[in-house]
């Protein structure tokens, strides 16, 4: 029996987190079969790996914005230094 080939990874971060969040509520539930549970377990991590690649990506570009320091944020704190 042929294997059916693996799905397209989602288009966007924010595509692959619903469907990975999807997963989860899916396999929460306790009403999948045991096939369907692997699949989409092989599945999650996909995405997982996916969504951590995407967030470590824009953490460097972020820190080649910032000078390769990174720092606490503070809502507010660009007001009150350009003042």
């Amino acid at each position: 029996m042929a294997k059916a080939a693996p799905p397209l990874p989602p288009a966007s971060f924010e595509a692959a987190l619903e469907e990975l969040e999807n997963i989860v509520h899916s396999m929460e539930s306790g009403q999948m079969p045991l096939e369907a549970s692997l699949a989409a377990y092989e599945r999650g991590v996909a995405l997982l790996k996916q969504c951590q690649e995407a967030l470590t990506t824009a953490e460097q570009k972020i820190r080649v914005l910032e000078g390769t320091t990174l720092r606490d944020f503070s809502p507010g704190e660009d007001e009150r230094n350009a003042t």
